[in-house]
């Protein structure tokens, strides 16, 4: 292009400004080349004559199109050079906001003096990972780069921060620390990465200052080295520094301050560990009020030392050496204040004697005050053969003073680093490493001195391998795309370094004259005059003979010569040195320790000649060290190797202004220091070559508008680009071909670009043309169609006006017709009426008459009826009453007969017999009820004591009775005996009739009042239900005015129960965490077999080697107190279930458990023994028959229990279902709370009254048996068969019992008695009641006594505990703090060990009484079932009815047997083995399924041991196969699928009517028997959390790497997306180049990975609820991903990328629909990212669309918004963007909304899962097993 085309008309340009540096212009007029004067306008519309020339002033630079302003790399600039760069980064900084730009490998940052919300973990995630160039420039996406590239090729990295003191060096160089410990923590948890991170408050402290650019200055710098290991974890770091400015701890300048541990201290010189310091204010000592300026506005010196300390403490600094180094320091402030009074001679002085700071100084360094008295105004002069000591003068004194203040200082520093470097240092083996330099920028000021030179020099060092660096990368970039090259000339600063350091350079000189004895800095500047004045980069002052210019590549420097040698020797007397060698404090000592022995002591006077005793040649300590300029040197030789032993990163730290103002841009400032740090050598590095790169579709994509339509019909896109490129620009240099990229030189991506511009333009041109055509046409066609619609109206309207007269006179002709007619007619209807009215009045006066007569006739037909009846009636009565006379006196005859018939009757005794028929029974129930109703424990063994004398009483005396009336029989005195007994027995019944009932009334007003409490709950219930029903037919039918709080309300709830499910969820997310980490620990200790050392085994290890997580539960131990149920009820279950205290109740429940099963162990052995004794005893059949009673009684006792305790069960499920949900949906929880607690309490009362007739209604069906069994047996007696009787009713007790020769006389007496059988009940019912007492009343005294027993117990057990407390508190008192600290630890350990040891015991114990208590449980089950049987077999068919049920045979009930030894192999094929595609063509969940089946039988065995065995070893199982394939996706929803049915399976089977609702009547019968295993569902719950967030961990790594290729960048609509220019970042630099960097991702194949993800869900039989979930926590992620993609790059943010966006989102949620997954909240949480598209397309100019955009984006923050709007980039020039003025008004509009601040989307958030309760249709006979299994050994059951 020539340079008329350049420079022609509205072409923008750049020109030089005094102020801005550079400002804006526009050419006016046409240049054509020749001219003197270029015609320009400048931005305030003036005009202006610039003048050119070929010498003198060139041509001004381009400028770059607008659409490339703002760009993140600033290589991507089509014109490079300072102007556009300048541009580039005051746009990005003050419109963007964007402190951090590309140029080339360099990350410029700029500080923006602000706290910016953009280094939370959030953004370290989202650049994780990513490539350098696709995301915004960031010192994150820098790590990265390091980072990848470590573990890509293996080599060791460096990050290379520079910039002036106040850029943001050690800041940056901080974050970039803090992304290596997230992204690299160490892994296992050793805190290695916190250790890192802890060094930096440390290092700021004790090496940074405030000076007048910076508040937190580091004044030295350091390289840090982060070790990884094999798998790219932090191992350990170590720390390099250099060149500390000690001169700062005696001196500073105006309004800055020394280093911040000093001011630190001060500030907390008030803490009590602090006094011993002596310390005051810091404005109270010299080395701190300097300054003039102490204090720091917004940092409090108070709290930065307690993060100092913890600092410290965390690196392992103890506390001892932390008061030991603040005392160092504090020592260094005393010194400062030392005063030293001069001589009169001049050239002496001295200390005052009282000066206390000498003391302080002295105290707290523990060293003699004496010698450092002496030795500080003294000096030793060592010569060959003498020793002299010396006075110094007043000025030297102070010097010596500030030069040990100064080494003491430095000595610290290097301590302390030395101390965090071991701290830090591992033993592990480094792999790589990745080093962080922060070193101080290029440095000019208007007084240089010593320090500015080394760190310049540094400067040089560090430019040269920067240009070396970006001068092999350009060239490796062009060898690789084999494009033809020439080396590029680049500034070479060799020569400068080499008058630096080279032999007889300026540090050599440096030395050689620290090494003459009278050296002076005026002859070291001599020497440099004459030395180097011909180099080229060395300049003397004109004014000055004291000073030199060094010519550096970024500026003149010019360094006075003064202090240069005192600072390069760093001298420091040895006679100081060695008072602090031989301090007492040994950190002191070993801060100065050489590893030389020092020498003798020497004389304090300074006029007598000490002379050795063997003179030896000693030279001073100096001549032996090295100078400060040569340790520098080596020191940077050292880092330069380093460096290039690495792959350099570099970070370019930017200073905006000079005063700390926030998002200030300063031109000129930033100018320099761009000169000073190298950017603009990397831009003109660039420019030199080829700095603009496209690659061949992007090219194509972007220019195909210049192409012909024949061009486009060539197939091959690389050969279009050529074509295309060889028409357009005919300079064949301006650009390269290469092997995927095409290469320009600069200017031709501008020049591209304005024929692009001019192309779109002169389309424009054509359109709008062709539309306003269309647009007039359209205009005249709507005219003319108006005029012709304007003239059918009025024309109609005329025809309509015609119309409406011959309507309106047709219409007065119809009224006048009409109205005619009305008037006749109304006459006509008048006369009419008139005749009417006559007639009607006529013909009623003749019809009144005639029923008047009517009436009169029917009155006296009435009268005479009544008078005619009433004589009947009289005669009638007459009749009646005779004849009842008659039959009165007739009955009362034959009733005085009958009376005297029923008086004879009533005096025998049969009727007494009669009449107290069964009295006895109801006397037996009474006093049962009597006894059960008793409260007080005193009161009931009274009335056992009395009742049990009563009745001995009264055996006694019917024995007695009974003899006498064998007498009286003999005598035949029988009838009067039995007379006298009549009379007895009538009395006694009498009594027992009033005692009935007396009782009666009392159990009929408790039963009254049950009911009434039974009823109140019934209605209660009912009420309750109802207003569930009301509720709930108001949720899904609300009204319009109570429709928004409802789903308002039901949202909060759901979002609060959505909470409590997260955090619990939580928690179970954190417990897999952990324990995945006890096995990594686990295997780790296993890993190290061969280290030496003793190795404890983990102390969670369980003794009888199970491997199960959780806590053994015994299935016969389980069992709910009332105090817990009523805890669960109050807290809920969710709440419950994590509430320790309910868990430690059910411990001590099963405690107490335990305790009761060994009484009753006891009291069975007591009973065997007895049996035992009574079985050696001769048997009767009247002991059988007792048996056989107590067998009945005990069976009804059973059946009742079981029928009333299901019952029981069934209502108080219902009832507490009823209130949980009464408490769900009312809001007053406490009134409802108490409520249910009085519920509660009514219905604990009612179930003991109910225990109560229970035991009443089984006595008396006891009796009713029995009664009946005896009537058989009376039947026998009365046919004289005795001995039958005396066989079956003989008495157990030995009262009772007679001898063998009055038994026959006995049993004919009792059938004499006994006629009807009723006295014979009577009696055996009064011997069982007294049976019964006397059990009661023995239970009870044993139990008391087992109570004082174990009384008795605790209170000795007490006694010794408290002793043994005594003698360990006096023990306590003699021990010192430590070594009690250390008792205490140790009695603690033994303490927990016995504890250990005697839980051990315990549950050794315990197994073997389980184990031995269960055999006998199933002999006596045996036993019970035999008797059982054996009792059906009687001929009692109501009693047999009530006892057993008898079992129909069934072929298969659902169950499975195996057997103990066979459950390793059924785990193994089930579980460990299983693949999912063997059960593919099967039922879904067939795993699941046999595994309960399984479980069914054991628990229809009872074998608590095999179901506890089973269920623990399948969820162990489980874990492990998912640990193994904890990257498979198929293998985990297999097992997510299996663990949720067999979860539903013991729900669905578990007994409880909650889950039964949906069950068949078959599966109600294969409900589980005897085991409750809500505590193993709850497990199995937590596993399924955990393998559903291990399901959604794995797709979500599976479709990490898709979403942004899928959503953003992929083109789903062809042709839409436009291409911008990208920079160096789009380089290969930051992708594999062996293999091309990673693939793209259509939307397409994301949709197909979720198609398959859904498949396999749907294939493993996982429950639908759960698949959505899934989907919707899947599509939270493309959301989160997605839009923190979008709001971290630029080259996204545009209408194209919006429109795009929506259309993937809409194919996402047509996928969606296709799969009927609309419904599961998927499409909600897509919202913001929905959002973010429509924000992306629509109009952002006035302030309506302002407001539009505010009621848009509602899911989206202001932050967001803000970053969207900022980030906005237009892909063309007819595109505007976004205005400031814009983004402040959506802010204004937004500011009191009331958000989350965060700028990113967590993507590690997830919902909380609800598994819902899916019951299964299959039978459990239905399910067949494939034999592919190998289950052969399972029986079906």
């Amino acid at each position: 292009m020539s340079v008329t085309e350049l420079y022609s008309k509205y072409t923008r340009v750049w020109i030089p400004d005094p102020e801005d540096v550079w400002k804006s212009a526009e050419i006016i007029k046409d240049y054509k080349e020749g001219d003197p004067v270029l015609n320009l306008k400048l931005e305030d519309e003036t005009t202006l004559e610039y003048s050119v020339g070929p010498k003198n002033n060139p041509l001004p630079f381009l400028r770059n199109p607008d659409i490339l302003v703002g760009e993140n790399d600033l290589t991507a600039l089509s014109y490079l050079h300072e102007p556009a760069v300048l541009h580039n980064l005051k746009v990005r900084f003050l419109e963007s906001n964007h402190i951090y730009t590309y140029c080339g490998i360099v990350l410029v940052a700029i500080n923006p003096y602000e706290q910016l919300q953009i280094y939370g973990e959030e953004v370290i995630n989202a650049y994780s990972g990513q490539n350098m160039g696709d995301m915004d420039p960031h010192i994150f996406a820098v790590a990265e780069e390091a980072y990848k590239q470590m573990a890509r090729d293996e080599k060791n990295q460096s990050i290379i921060v520079s910039g002036e003191s106040g850029a943001g060096k050690t800041v940056s160089a901080k974050y970039a620390m803090r992304f290596f410990a997230t992204v690299g923590g160490s892994a296992n948890d050793t805190s290695v990465e916190e250790k890192v991170l802890a060094s930096s408050p440390i290092m700021e402290a004790i090496g940074n200052a405030k000076t007048t650019r910076n508040d937190n200055s580091s004044r030295f710098g350091k390289y840090i080295q982060i070790g990884f290991d094999r798998r790219y974890y932090i191992i350990g770091a170590n720390m390099r520094t250099y060149l500390l400015e000690k001169s700062r701890v005696v001196f500073q300048a105006e309004d800055e301050r020394n280093y911040h541990i000093f001011y630190q201290l001060c500030a907390s010189c008030s803490l009590s560990e602090f006094k011993d310091l002596s310390l005051t204010s810091a404005e109270d000592f010299t080395y701190t009020s300097l300054g003039e300026n102490i204090f720091i506005d917004g940092v409090n010196d108070a709290e930065d030392l307690v993060k100092t300390r913890e600092a410290l403490t965390m690196l392992g600094v103890k506390e001892i050496h932390q008061m030991s180094i603040f005392k160092i320091i504090a020592s260094i402030l005393h010194l400062g204040n030392v005063g030293i009074v001069s001589e009169r001679d001049g050239e002496s002085c001295h200390i005052n004697r009282d000066d206390t700071y000498l003391h302080h100084f002295c105290r707290l360094l523990g060293i003699e005050q004496e010698q450092m008295e002496h030795w500080l105004c003294r000096r030793k002069l060592v010569t060959t053969a003498e020793t002299y000591v010396k006075n110094m003068s007043h000025a030297q004194a102070v010097n010596a003073r500030d030069a040990l203040a100064k080494h003491i200082y430095a000595h610290l520093f290097d301590w302390i680093v030395e101390h965090i470097n071991k701290a830090l240092h591992t033993s592990t083996k480094q792999h790589s490493f990745i080093g962080v330099l922060d070193i101080y920028g290029f440095e000019t000021f208007e007084i240089n001195s010593f320090e500015q030179f080394c760190i310049n020099y540094a400067n040089e060092k560090l430019q040269q391998q920067f240009n070396s660096h970006v001068f092999k990368l350009e060239q490796e970039e062009y060898m690789k795309e084999q494009i033809p090259w020439t080396l590029i000339d680049f500034y070479d600063n060799q020569p400068c370094i080499d008058l630096i350091e080279a032999k007889l350079g300026i540090l050599d000189l440096l030395d050689e004259e620290c090494k003459v004895p009278k050296g002076t800095d005026q002859n070291w500047a001599q020497k440099l005059y004459g030395k180097h004045s011909n180099s080229g980069h060395f300049e003397k002052p004109r004014m000055s003979n004291r000073s030199f210019i060094v010519v550096h590549f970024a500026d003149k420097v010019e360094y006075q010569c003064d202090g240069f040698l005192e600072k390069n020797r760093d001298t420091v007397y040895e006679e100081q040195i060695n008072i602090l060698k031989a301090s007492q404090f040994q950190l002191v000592a070993d801060l100065f320790h050489d590893g030389k022995d020092s020498g003798p002591p020497t004389s304090k006077s300074s006029k007598i000649n000490v002379r050795a005793a063997k003179p030896v040649p000693k030279g001073h300590n100096r001549e032996h060290r090295k100078s400060v300029g040569t340790q520098f040197r080596n020191s940077l030789h050292l880092l330069m190797e380093t460096l290039n032993a690495t792959t350099p990163h570099y970070v370019r730290c930017i200073k905006p202004n000079d005063y700390k103002e926030s998002f200030v841009f300063d031109s000129r400032r930033a100018v320099q220091q761009l000169r000073a740090c190298g950017v603009l050598e990397t831009i003109r590095i660039s420019a030199a070559g080829y700095p603009s790169r496209w690659t061949y579709p992007d090219f194509f994509s972007r220019y195909r508008v210049l192409m012909t339509r024949k061009d486009m019909t060539i197939g091959d896109k690389k050969q279009v680009c050529k074509n295309l490129l060889e028409t357009l620009i005919k300079d064949p240099d301006k650009f390269q071909f290469g092997k995927t990229k095409i290469f320009f030189r600069a200017g031709q991506v501008a020049y591209l670009e304005k024929l692009r511009a001019d192309k779109f333009r002169f389309a424009c041109i054509k359109i709008q043309k062709t539309v306003r055509g269309w647009l007039q046409r359209i205009r005249y066609r709507k005219i003319r169609k108006s005029a012709i619609t304007l003239q059918r109206y009025g024309r109609g309207y005329m025809a309509r006006r015609y119309a409406e007269m011959l309507r309106l006179t047709r219409a007065a002709l119809i009224c006048q017709k009409q109205y005619r007619m009305v008037r006749v007619r109304q006459e006509y209807l008048r006369i009419r009426r008139a005749v009417i009215t006559i007639q009607a009045f006529a013909r009623g006066m003749f019809i009144r008459r005639l029923y008047q007569e009517f009436l009169l006739h029917h009155k006296a037909m009435i009268i005479q009826k009544t008078v005619r009846g009433w004589l009947v009636r009289k005669k009638y009565l007459r009749a009646r009453n005779a004849a009842i006379v008659i039959q009165c006196f007739y009955r009362r005859v034959r009733a005085k007969r009958q009376l005297k018939q029923l008086k004879i009757a009533a005096r025998s005794a049969e009727h007494f017999k009669n009449l107290n028929v069964g009295m006895e029974n109801k006397i037996v129930q009474l006093q049962k009820k009597m006894d059960n109703q008793s409260k007080e424990h005193k009161t009931q063994n009274e009335q056992l004591n009395v009742t049990n004398t009563a009745l001995g009483s009264e055996v006694t005396k019917l024995q007695k009775e009974l003899d006498t009336l064998r007498i009286r029989q003999t005598a035949g005195t029988q009838v009067t005996s039995l007379q006298e007994e009549l009379e007895k027995l009538r009395v006694e019944l009498q009594e027992a009739h009033a005692q009935r009932k007396q009782i009666e009334e009392e159990f009929s007003n408790e039963k009254q009042g049950l009911e009434q409490r039974v009823e109140e709950l019934e209605k209660e219930n009912t009420l309750l239900k109802k207003e569930k029903e009301e509720v709930n037919r108001r949720i899904q039918n609300p009204t319009q005015g109570q429709g928004s709080d409802a789903s308002q309300k039901e949202t909060r709830l759901q979002v609060e129960l959505d909470e409590e499910r997260q955090r619990y969820q939580n928690l179970v997310k954190e417990y897999s965490r952990l324990e995945q980490r006890y096995e990594n620990l686990q295997e780790d200790l296993s890993s190290m077999k061969f280290h030496p050392g003793h190795r404890r085994n983990p102390s969670n290890q369980s003794s009888l080697g199970s491997d199960s997580n959780y806590t053994s539960i015994s299935m016969s131990e389980v069992g709910d107190t009332d105090d817990t149920i009523q805890q669960v009820e109050e807290m809920g279950i969710e709440k419950a279930a994590m509430d320790l205290s309910v868990f430690m109740k059910l411990q001590k429940r099963v405690r107490e458990l335990e305790q009761e099963r060994k009484r009753l162990q006891t009291n069975l052995e007591k009973v065997e023994e007895l049996s035992k004794r009574k079985g050696n005893e001769p048997k009767s059949s009247t002991s059988e028959e007792d048996i056989n009673a107590d067998l009945a009684y005990n069976s009804l006792k059973r059946q009742e229990l079981e029928t009333e305790n299901k019952k029981l069960k069934n209502d108080l499920n219902e009832l507490r279902k009823a209130v949980v949900d009464r408490a769900s949906e009312n809001n007053s929880s406490n009134e409802l709370q108490e409520g249910y607690n009085l519920l509660l309490n009514q219905l604990k009362g009612a179930n003991e009254e109910l225990d109560v007739r229970k035991e009443e209604v089984l006595m008396l069906k006891t009796q009713i048996v029995n009664s009946t069994r005896q009537s058989e047996n009376i039947n026998h007696i009365d046919s004289n068969d005795v001995s039958e009787w005396t066989n079956n009713k003989k008495p157990v007790d030995a009262v009772d019992t007679v001898d063998a020769p009055d038994l026959k006389n006995k049993a004919q007496d009792w059938v004499y008695l006994n006629e009807d059988g009723e006295l014979g009940l009577a009696y055996q019912g009064l011997k069982q009641v007294a049976r019964l007492l006397e059990a009661q009343l023995q239970t009870k005294s044993r139990q008391h006594k087992d109570e004082l027993e174990a009384l008795h117990t605790q209170i000795e057990l007490l006694k010794d505990s408290l002793e043994k407390k005594q003698e360990m508190l006096d023990h306590f008192s003699t021990l010192s703090p430590e070594a009690l600290v250390e008792f205490s630890v140790q009695q603690e350990i033994t303490r927990l060990t016995n504890e250990n040891l005697d839980l051990k015991e315990l549950v050794e114990k315990l197994e073997k009484n389980e184990k031995k208590l269960k055999k006998q449980l199933r002999i006596y089950m045996k036993k019970v079932q035999e008797l059982e049987v054996s009792q059906a077999t009687r001929s009692r068919p109501e009693l047999t009815r009530q006892v057993t049920v008898q079992r129909k045979d069934k072929d298969f009930e659902g169950m499975l047997e195996y057997y103990k030894e066979d459950e390793a192999l059924l785990v193994k094929s089930l579980i460990t083995d299983m693949k999912p595609n063997v059960v593919s063509a099967t039922v879904p969940c067939l795993p699941a399924y046999i595994l309960f089946m399984c479980i069914r039988h054991a628990d229809y065995i009872n074998d608590d041991q095999k179901v506890h065995s089973l269920l623990t070893t399948t969820i162990n199982a489980i874990k492990k196969v998912l640990k193994r394939n904890s990257d498979d996706f198929e293998m985990t929803s297999f097992w997510l699928a299996n663990t949720s049915r067999l979860l539903h399976c013991l729900k669905q089977y578990s007994g409880d009517e909650a889950f039964m609702t949906q069950n068949m009547a078959k599966q109600n019968e294969h409900c589980l028997k005897n085991f409750d295993l809500a505590e193993y569902r709850q497990v199995l719950s937590d596993l399924s959390i955990q393998i559903y967030q291990q399901l959604v961990r794995i797709a979500e790594g599976i479709m990490q790497p898709m979403i942004v290729s899928a959503m953003l960048e992929s083109e789903s609509i062809p042709s839409l997306a436009g291409v911008k220019p990208m920079g160096y970042r789009n380089r290969s630099s930051s992708l594999d180049c062996e293999s091309g960097g990673p693939a793209g991702y259509t939307l397409q194949a994301l949709v197909k990975q979720l198609g398959q993800f859904y498949t396999i869900m749907a294939d493993h039989g996982l429950d639908p609820e759960i698949s959505q979930q899934v989907v919707r926590q899947l599509f939270y992620s493309i959301n989160a991903v997605t839009l923190n993609n979008l709001l971290l790059r630029k080259d996204v943010c545009s209408w194209s990328t919006g429109m795009q966006l929506r259309y993937n989102i809409s194919q996402l949620e047509e996928w969606l629909r296709g799969k009927n997954l609309h419904q599961s909240g998927a499409v909600a949480t897509m919202e913001p990212v929905i959002q973010a598209a429509q924000l992306l397309q629509v109009k952002k100019k006035t302030s309506q669309d302002a407001e539009a955009i505010c009621s848009l984006c509602t899911a989206l923050s202001l932050q967001q918004i803000v970053k969207i709007l900022n980030l906005y980039t237009p892909l063309n020039e007819f595109e505007e963007r976004v205005t400031v003025s814009f983004i402040r008004d959506i802010q204004n509009r937004l500011q009191d909304r009331i958000e989350n601040n965060q700028l990113l989307v967590d993507t590690k958030y997830t919902f909380p899962v609800l598994f819902p309760y899916t019951p299964s249709v299959l039978s459990l006979e239905n399910i067949h097993i494939p034999a592919s299994l190998s289950l052969d050994f399972l029986t079906r059951v």
